[in-house]
């Protein structure tokens, strides 16, 4: 009895140690903006906070039934949540490299904008589509993305001005200017097809986005009546491609739920 308590005291200063480093790898990932991995120190904090409970609860179990049980329920969750985060991963990896598709237009989703410059993850996703015009010249493209905070103008004018400045025709670009988020992206681009004289609902759409963005997408699309294929654009860098994607198991929860 005292060497499995002496093991459990020992589990307990373990977890309270990882909890300890967690918490300040988490606020150095959420002070460092530029490090681009704020979610995944909040995503540190959570879990430090989860660790201390754990060792609050194992502490507490010998207090009685009430504990043993609220004990069994943390755990519980923990597993559910486990095996939905592990769910949702993998339909969003499943879609994670579509192979680029002929399509009858593109839709390119907006991402931050810093000042007037693209964000990396805007200038991956530019880049995909200006590879994408070039290998089919006759196929009109919807740049949509409104202006947010931080941003001098509108997500779809800094697209414009990029994509011009690497050898697209202005002529072929569709500005939707108002969409402040995915939703609102296939709404309104939907929108701005229709008014230049296409039926968005007959035709296939190539949406461009990043890699871990692209199953979301296309859900939202879908729920628009829309067709879709996937066009990936992968962030340079592995870190913040395992920060988004994580990230992105909760964003395609909400969009479930609502």
């Amino acid at each position: 009895m005292v060497y499995r308590g002496r093991k459990r005291r020992q589990a307990g200063s373990v977890r309270l140690i990882l909890a300890a480093l967690l918490a300040a790898g988490g606020i150095v990932c959420i002070v460092l903006r530029s490090f681009g991995m704020r979610f995944s120190g909040f995503l540190c904090a959570g879990v430090a906070v989860l660790l201390l409970l754990s060792v609050l609860l194992g502490r507490l179990k010998e207090a009685g039934p009430f504990w043993r049980v609220l004990r069994g329920v943390f755990y519980a969750c923990i597993l559910v949540g486990l095996v939905g985060f592990g769910v949702l991963e993998a339909q969003i990896l499943s879609a994670a490299h579509s192979a680029p598709e002929r399509a009858d237009a593109v839709i390119v989703l907006g991402a931050g904008v810093n000042g007037t410059e693209p964000s990396l993850a805007l200038r991956t996703r530019l880049d995909a589509a200006a590879e994408y015009a070039a290998a089919y010249p006759d196929v009109p493209i919807v740049l949509t993305g409104g202006q947010g905070y931080g941003e001098e103008i509108t997500e779809a004018e800094c697209m414009r001005r990029y994509l011009t400045d690497h050898g697209v025709d202005e002529s072929r670009l569709l500005l939707e200017s108002e969409a402040a988020s995915t939703e609102e992206n296939f709404r309104l681009s939907k929108a701005v097809l229709a008014e230049a004289g296409y039926t968005p609902e007959d035709m296939t759409l190539a949406v461009v986005s990043n890699d871990f963005h692209l199953y979301r997408a296309e859900l939202l699309a879908r729920r628009e009546g829309l067709r879709t294929v996937g066009v990936g654009a992968p962030l340079p860098w592995r870190h913040l491609e395992i920060n988004y994607t994580i990230r992105e198991a909760f964003a395609l929860m909400k969009a479930y739920l609502l």
